[in-house]
C-alpha cells in the first residue's frame, strides 16, 4: 500500500488550487483526505489534541486515510528520552483514538541526540507497544557514519521500527543564493541519504524544490525505489515538503504518477495545474 501526503492538511495558499476557491478552514481536512491519503501530524508535536479533536479527525476522513502524528516535543526533546514513560503512554493512547486511521507514529529526535544516547532510544523502544507502528528520524551527523548507522539500524530492526529517510538534496541544488534562501525557509539539516529500511514499512520525507524541473530527477529515482518496495510487499509512507508549501500537493501528484509507471495504483481524485517554474515569493531566483 502507498500512502502519500504533505506535512499538513490545511494551508491557506492551497485555496483556489488544491482546494476550491473560498474553501473555509473547517473543510480543509475533509477535502485534503479525499485528494491525498496520508498526512504528517505535525500539530501533535506542539500540543496533545483533545479526545474530541481526535474523534473529529477520524470522522472527517475516509477509512483508507492515515495520520502519522509526531511525538510531542516534551517527550522527544526531553533531557532524557526514556524518562517520560507516563507521558508517552498518554500520547499513544490518545493517538489510538484515530482507530484504523492511525499510521506510524513519528518520533523526531533533536540534532543533539547522538550515538552516546542510543541506550535511551533502546529503553524507549523496549517500552513501546508492539501493536503501534513507530518511525524514527535521527538528525545527528554521527549516526550516518558506518559503525553508528549499523548499530542504529540493528536496534530499529530489532523493535520493528522504521528509520525515516529524509531527502534534502533538492535544497542543495541551484544557485548559491537560491540554496541559501530555501535553506533559510525550510531549516532542514543537510544529512547523507542512506536508502535502507528497518521494518516492513518505508517512511520517506522528500524536501522538494519549488521548481519542478529540479525535482524531476530525484522524483524519478524515488519512484523506481518506491515501486520496488511496493512490489516486495512493503507499505510505503511518503511525505512531500517544499520551502514554499503551495507546491507540496503538486510534488505529491508528480511523484504518484511516476510510481504508477512501476506498480498499478488508482487514479488520484485531483489533478494539479502545472506548477509555476518559480514561486511568487522567489522572483529573484
Amino acid at each position: 500500500m502507498l500512502y502519500i501526503g504533505c506535512p499538513m492538511w490545511g494551508y491557506k495558499a492551497w485555496v483556489g488550487s488544491f482546494f476550491p476557491g473560498r474553501t473555509p478552514a473547517s473543510e480543509f481536512l475533509r477535502l485534503y483526505s479525499n485528494r491525498l491519503n496520508s498526512v504528517e501530524g505535525n500539530t501533535t508535536f506542539y500540543a496533545l489534541p483533545t479526545e474530541e479533536t481526535i474523534t473529529r479527525w477520524r470522522q472527517e476522513t475516509p477509512a483508507n486515510f492515515r495520520f502519522c502524528p509526531k511525538v510531542s516535543r516534551t517527550i522527544s526533546h526531553a533531557a532524557h528520552l526514556s524518562e517520560n514513560k507516563n507521558e508517552t503512554r498518554i500520547f499513544i493512547e490518545r493517538m489510538k483514538g484515530l482507530g484504523t486511521r492511525l499510521g506510524p507514529i513519528f518520533l523526531q529526535l533533536p540534532p543533539s541526540f547522538s550515538p552516546e544516547h542510543i541506550s535511551q532510544l533502546q529503553t524507549f523502544l523496549a517500552a513501546w507497544p508492539t501493536d503501534v507502528q513507530l518511525a524514527v528520524e535521527i538528525r545527528h551527523p554521527a549516526f550516518f557514519k558506518e559503525t553508528h548507522t549499523q548499530a542504529l539500524n540493528s536496534l530499529l530492526s530489532q523493535h520493528s521500527a522504521a528509520r525515516i529517510l529524509m531527502d534534502t538534496r533538492p535544497l542543495q541544488t541551484g544557485s548559491s543564493q537560491e540554496q541559501k534562501e530555501l535553506q533559510a525557509r525550510e531549516r532542514k539539516p543537510h544529512l547523507p541519504l542512506q536508502i535502507t529500511t528497518t521494518s516492513d514499512i518505508a517512511f520517506v520525507r522528500y524536501i522538494g524544490h519549488p521548481r519542478m524541473e529540479v525535482n524531476e530527477p530525484f522524483l524519478a529515482s524515488w519512484a523506481e525505489q518506491l515501486g520496488q518496495w511496493l512490489k516486495q510487499g512493503q507499505t510505503c509512507y511518503v511525505f512531500c515538503h517544499c520551502p514554499y508549501e503551495e507546491h507540496s500537493p503538486a510534488i505529491c501528484a508528480e511523484l504518484y504518477q511516476r510510481i504508477k509507471k512501476f506498480v498499478p495504483l488508482p487514479e488520484l481524485s485531483w489533478q494539479p495545474e502545472k506548477m509555476d517554474t518559480k514561486p511568487e515569493q522567489a522572483r529573484l531566483f
